[in-house]
């Protein structure tokens, strides 16, 4: 699976990391459903924290399309709506 953090760029993840991050997307997804600002921020960070730290940066050069998005953590609660549509920032992983 491939992520892109906004302002800084794609990563690659392995499976285990990706179903770690979409814990952390449906977590604040249900931040975002709680209004919950300072808790979608704080989940924002987390989840650009473990994309960078578990995933292996991808060469700007690099056009691959990414899977899921990860916004900057500033987002208000609704430019945060606006990414979490359907699946949320990072889909969900096949059965």
């Amino acid at each position: 699976m491939i992520v892109r953090i906004m302002g800084d760029g794609q990563y690659r993840v392995d499976d285990a990391a990706a179903a770690e991050i979409s814990e952390l997307d449906d977590q604040a997804a249900a931040a975002l459903e709680a209004g919950d600002e300072q808790a979608v921020r704080d989940l924002l960070r987390r989840l650009a924290e473990s994309v960078r730290s578990r995933g292996t940066r991808l060469d700007d050069s690099d056009l691959s399309p990414s899977d899921g998005i990860v916004p900057p953590e500033d987002l208000t609660l609704e430019e945060a709506r606006e990414f979490f549509s359907g699946e949320g920032l990072i889909p969900d992983l096949p059965a």
